[in-house]
């Protein structure tokens, strides 16, 4: 058996793309995600996307939501305390309202459910750069921030998870909610109280053997095989993948096992993944959903500031923190579009969702600098 040569060209395409482009964009200080995306859109031109293709990117989103769950940690999630919990709660059901209002008139009840689900996850990478840049990290605004952003990874997974498995399943119905929600506790409780006590164990094992390059090995099939639990349970497999590096990261072994599969995500499947999206979007397609991908642009940016700038109030911080934050929290980045695959994989929404949640990528990613700087007024620690 051999593998197709024009399997192989379009590989070496694509990380080639993935490398130029995200060069490109890290040097006019834009995050390398966009330009591989960009770079994509370019190469899909000339090269069509395939499904051969496409089947091989899937696994850098079980990767990218896999390192997501190791950076962080359920020690944070328990202590990130009442303004963490209150930003990232009412952030993630304003947006989710919002999102979800906004695209019913276009879109119908059951598309507008996943466009909803879709405005809740929030990446503060950027947002942390930025602060970093103000010397602003380590204030009341910045510390909740980070917080929020723990309880908001989880939040916005679990809301998409039983978004697309509703979907999948034919419809929405209480019952078939009700049995979600069932399977995420049942997952959840497994990982935080079993799987960190049982990976500990035989992670330790396998260096008393003397196999300590195969902790990644082992980490690496058991994701898969928690990935496609996930699925069997009628969940989607980014929430094995997640919750797998959040139990992966209460081991001492947390470390070494994600700078090692960083270096393989990021080197070969994450940038696979980021321009197959941009491969995948149809350009010819645009005109049509440009209003729409516009207003959905605006209102997920708002509703991050309205929601959890609601948060922050509710937690007791004054109006001009309120606003900081959820400025703060504007940006999304990547959980968003490994989210849109999968729905994409089921058949539950079509490619021009492509078109409208990377747009609001593009802006929020975009506009969030200016607008955080403003709202610190060029204030200095």
């Amino acid at each position: 058996m051999t593998v197709e040569p024009e399997l192989i060209l379009y590989i070496a395409a694509m990380l080639a793309t993935a490398e130029i482009f995200g060069w490109i964009f890290a040097r006019i200080n834009q995050p390398v995600v966009l330009g591989q995306i960009v770079g994509g859109i370019l190469l899909g031109i000339t090269m069509p996307p395939t499904e051969e293709v496409k089947d091989i990117s899937m696994i850098g989103v079980l990767m990218l939501l896999f390192l997501a769950g190791l950076e962080s940690s359920i020690d944070e999630l328990k202590e990130a305390g009442k303004a963490g919990i209150s930003v990232a709660g009412i952030g993630v059901l304003v947006a989710f309202l919002m999102g979800f209002g906004i695209a019913y008139p276009f879109k119908g009840f059951q598309q507008a459910l996943l466009y909803g689900a879709l405005t809740t996850p929030t990446s503060v990478s950027l947002t942390v750069r930025v602060l970093m840049e103000l010397d602003k990290l380590k204030t009341v605004e910045g510390n909740t921030i980070l917080t929020a952003a723990i309880v908001d990874d989880i939040l916005g997974i679990i809301v998409l998870t039983i978004v697309i498995s509703a979907l999948g399943e034919g419809g929405v119905n209480a019952v078939g909610i009700a049995e979600i929600l069932l399977m995420v506790l049942l997952f959840l409780v497994l990982m935080v109280y079993a799987v960190p006590g049982i990976m500990d164990y035989l992670l330790r094992k396998v260096v008393r053997i003397g196999f300590a390059d195969s902790t990644v090995t082992l980490s690496m099939a058991s994701l898969f095989a928690f990935a496609y639990l996930a699925e069997h349970m009628n969940l989607a497999s980014i929430l094995g993948a997640y919750l797998f590096g959040l139990a992966l990261s209460e081991t001492e072994f947390r470390k070494p096992i994600f700078e090692h599969t960083r270096v393989i995500a990021h080197s070969l499947f994450v940038p696979l993944f980021f321009v197959d999206v941009g491969m995948n979007i149809p350009l010819k397609n645009l005109s049509s959903v440009g209003l729409f991908a516009l207003l959905f642009s605006v209102v997920a940016i708002l509703s991050k500031i309205i929601g959890c700038g609601l948060g922050a109030l509710v937690a007791g911080l004054n109006s001009k923190s309120a606003l900081r934050i959820g400025v703060g929290m504007i940006p999304r980045m990547g959980v968003e579009l490994a989210m849109l695959a999968i729905a994409l994989k089921e058949g539950i929404v079509g490619p021009d969702a492509y078109v409208v949640i990377i747009l609001m990528i593009f802006l929020s990613t975009l506009i969030t600098p200016s607008l955080l700087k403003a709202t610190f007024g060029g204030e200095q620690s």
